[in-house]
């Protein structure tokens, strides 16, 4: 027999609502709960036409709407967050697992939202407080051991669910939590919708059974263009590009789904674009790729949209498929059943490999395969096009494809495949198609490449099952990758396979005067308390750049964690490293909880384990890499960190070999061998305590920025054998508590080699005295992963911060060395280039990239 919430008698909301109504409107119901609640999900949608009707005060809100589901241990509640507090939303303060208390909730008699039929109350969250002392992973500590899917929802009986669409507005899905190109929720089809029974009154006068095309695109195009009659018959074509998702939703408009997505198809006799509509997006779009054969009918031809705008394009006109006026007939014919005689021209592809990409023209378009050793954080930056208003996610990739010593750089934005981006990791084989070469001359000798979208980027990773059904995998560019591929000793590449940390890319000017002229008209130089508000509005993952003038009053060294040395300029004159000083800096830490809650990938049941977190080791410099080991096929090494025994239950064997079986008919076994062990040193440090970060007088704080590297600035070596949790650890928050991970969960991967220890310069604003703690990342020769910039230079203070990097041509001074000339710095002006990014729970890391002196 079900428990219903009313046979609950310790359940929290069924107190909070059953108490007397003290609310003075007779149209407005408020009760505030004082006892803990936490977030089991928040889902996002753009607002409506019907917004003002809900919130009247908050016109001028964000465009988003946040609908979430709270619970107390005992059943489940669905609300609508008040706009007024979406700052929270965005900046990741509120987030799944995270404590609530005095949770004020508002319900509007008569003005109630859409899925109010199937039964269940929903609510409005007018204020709350987020309990950050109880710690991030409250709930996950909270709620372990209990099986959240099937706590009951308030308001209904037994099994009965409400609907999962939006709350307040007539939205067909939700959003992504992070962006506006990928799809989200259950709405989207992963399998071919079921045909409905043919219309015999249809436009072609064909019977919808029959595969046969009775017309071609060619007759298609001359019989629109020339104006003399429209035809619609049976089109039977071939995509051969795939285009990310188009959102157009707008507050001002109630389009339910709004969603377009375009295809490049073609038929023996010529090429046109197809468009893909509204809810036929959310039929087709996910299983639909380049190969696939379609039968059309019942479609619309209209002027294709570059042509409408004046742009040159290869295509005149748009094949055009909505779900009504009319409604389209789509099929998808199985391989088996294609015909020969219908001549349907294959996906082109033009695969270049390294070597090949660094001599193409800028703006060429191309296909490119290689090994992916290193996957960058996500990150966010905001989208010119829309005047700022959406916020496009991307992150940087590193390939390599034995043709060049030089990586081949991607920035990869979304491709409307977020199960495939989700799961990017090193070790694996990418394919991207469609990408565009981007070349950026810092100067006059020195030019850098990388590789990034364009609209029909589409990209394929090991795992997904895609590389085998490709058509590109029998290609002579790809079958020459696999070949050099399985040559690769797999532990040397996996010794430099990094993922996650800050990453900056393409490198800046050395020179001032080259930085400002290419600004591109964006905002010069801001001064302190400008840099503080702008960064305030910075959203969760957010990158901006910004520029100050300067002083440097404190320079630090940590590693692994800890305060390795520093310097106070105080007075403007150098203090060397002293055990002594009265005064030190208090890190920003978070403490680890005592117990830490794990989530099992194969099922949504939160299990708890005892203990601490394992901490990841310090890396040891390596300033020069050795001659090549001779080729050996070893079994990838497990780290020495702890690891989970749910994690442990998920382990895969991995290797070079299985990836690029996916590309060949037959497979083959792998050989391995085991005797390879990591290397377990590790380098000591020492730990001295700071002078004043402001000079005498002024003990505060910094205003902006941390004095330690975040976990998520600490770029981590990869570990193969946990690399579905690793790779959810460096993502973005998930909007779900099944998919959230304790916040310690990325410290338990070590750092990776590259990264041995950071600067911390505290900055004083010229402008206005306003103090700036900004970490400091240069390139080393032999990093392979921060590369020094080419030109060499003397290694002074002045030239390592205009070249971001030490000199390329010899060792790099040693961190307490580098302490000692802090005095370079003394009464020096500099005009700042600073990297801030919104990490989340109020961090905002702040990363110098560059420093130039200002002359007199």
């Amino acid at each position: 027999m079900d428990v219903t919430v009313a046979g609950r008698p310790g359940c929290v909301l069924q107190r909070t609502f059953s108490w007397p109504d003290t609310s003075r409107s007779h149209s407005e119901s408020a009760k505030t709960c004082r006892e803990p609640l936490y977030l089991l999900s928040i889902d996002r949608y753009a607002k409506d036409l019907g917004f003002g009707i809900f919130f009247p005060d908050a016109i001028h809100a964000s465009d988003s709407l946040y609908d979430a589901t709270v619970s107390d241990g005992d059943c489940k509640l669905r609300v609508t967050i008040h706009p007024g507090l979406n700052p929270l939303v965005e900046r990741n303060e509120l987030r799944c697992g995270c404590q609530l208390r005095n949770v004020t909730f508002s319900r509007v008699i008569g003005l109630e939202g859409r899925n109010e039929g199937d039964g269940c109350p929903t609510y409005r969250v007018m204020n709350l407080e987020v309990d950050v002392e109880a710690g991030f992973d409250a709930g996950l500590k909270t709620l372990c051991g209990i099986d959240i899917d099937v706590l009951p929802w308030f308001g209904l009986e037994g099994h009965n669910r409400p609907s999962l669409l939006p709350l307040r507005a007539r939205r067909s899905s939700y959003l992504p939590m992070w962006n506006n190109q990928d799809y989200y929720g259950e709405m989207w089809k992963d399998t071919a919708p079921i045909k409905p029974i043919a219309n015999s009154e249809s436009d072609s006068g064909e019977d919808t059974e029959d595969l046969q095309p009775t017309v071609t695109l060619r007759e298609v195009k001359q019989a629109f263009l020339s104006r003399s009659r429209v035809i619609s018959g049976i089109l039977i074509v071939r995509i051969l590009q795939k285009s990310r998702l188009f959102y157009y939703g707008k507050a001002e408009r109630n389009c339910e789904c709004p969603y377009k997505a375009m295809f490049e198809v073609a038929d023996r006799s010529g090429q046109a674009t197809m468009v893909l509509w509204n809810t036929l997006c959310m039929d087709w779009y996910r299983f639909v790729h380049p190969g696939c054969t379609l039968r059309l009918a019942r479609y619309r031809v209209k002027e294709s949209y570059n042509s409408r705008t004046g742009v040159k394009a290869k295509d005149d006109i748009e094949i055009s498929l909505n779900s009504r006026n009319p409604s389209a007939d789509i099929s998808l014919i199985p391989k088996a059943d294609v015909l020969p005689q219908w001549h349907l021209p294959h996906a082109p592809y033009t695969f270049y490999c390294g070597k090949e990409i660094f001599t193409c023209p800028v703006g060429s378009t191309c296909d490119v395969i290689g090994l992916v050793v290193f996957v960058g954080r996500p990150e966010r930056t905001r989208n010119k096009d829309t005047q700022g208003v959406e916020l496009w996610e991307y992150r940087w990739l590193q390939l390599e494809d034995g043709t060049t010593e030089q990586p081949v750089m991607v920035k990869l934005f979304s491709t409307s495949q977020p199960e495939m981006h989700s799961n990017i990791h090193p070790m694996a084989i990418l394919v991207c198609t469609n990408v565009q070469l981007m070349r950026v001359s810092p100067d006059r000798a020195t030019s850098f490449q990388y590789l990034t979208n364009t609209s029909l980027t589409q990209m394929y990773c090991t795992g997904s099952g895609h590389h085998s059904t490709m058509p590109y995998r029998r290609l002579r560019p790809v079958r020459q990758f696999i070949q050099w591929l399985q040559t690769v000793d797999e532990n040397r590449v996996l010794g430099r396979a990094v993922i996650g940390g800050f990453f900056s890319c393409p490198p800046l000017p050395v020179s001032l005067e080259k930085y400002m002229r290419e600004r591109n008209g964006e905002p010069g130089l801001v001064t302190g308390v400008e840099l503080m508000r702008e960064a305030e509005k910075l959203q969760y993952r957010e990158s901006r750049t910004f520029a100050v003038q300067a002083t440097v009053s404190a320079v630090s060294h940590a590693r692994s964690g800890e305060q390795e040395g520093c310097s106070a300029l105080a007075n403007w004159t150098a203090q060397l490293p002293s055990t002594s000083s009265a005064y030190s800096r208090v890190p920003v830490t978070h403490p680890s909880p005592p117990s830490s809650v794990t989530l099992s990938p194969r099922s949504p049941r939160l299990r708890v384990r005892q203990g601490t977190l394992g901490s990841g080791k310090s890396a040891k410099r390596k300033l020069f890499h050795a001659a090549e080991p001779p080729r050996k096929r070893l079994a990838l090494p497990l780290h020495s960190q702890q690891t989970d025994p749910e994690e442990d239950a998920d382990r895969e064997d991995f290797s070079l070999w299985d990836a690029s079986m996916e590309f060949l008919d037959k497979t083959e076994e792998d050989e391995s061998d085991d005797d390879d062990e990591e290397d377990s040193g590790s380098t000591a440090s020492f730990t001295t305590a700071r002078g004043s970060p402001s000079g005498p007088g002024s003990p505060h704080k910094p205003a902006l920025g941390l004095a330690r590297a975040a976990s998520e600035t600490i770029p981590r070596q990869f570990c193969p054998q946990r690399r579905v949790v690793q790779t959810a650890a460096v993502g973005l928050q998930p909007g779900h508590l099944q998919a959230t991970l304790p916040r310690g969960k990325l410290d338990t991967f070590g750092p990776a080699e590259c990264y041995d220890g950071h600067y911390t310069l505290t900055l004083r604003a010229l402008s206005d005295g306003v103090t700036v703690d900004a970490l400091f990342l240069p390139g080393s020769p032999g990093n392979l992963h921060w590369r020094p910039y080419p030109h060499p230079h003397n290694n002074s203070w002045e030239a390592i911060l205009c070249h971001g990097s030490f000199s390329p041509s010899a060792p790099p001074p040693t961190p307490s060395d580098l302490i000692a000339m802090a005095t370079q710095l003394t009464g020096q002006r500099l005009v700042c280039v600073l990297e801030a990014c919104q990490l989340g729970c109020g961090r905002v890391e702040v990363v110098l990239t560059r420093a130039f002196p200002l002359r007199d």
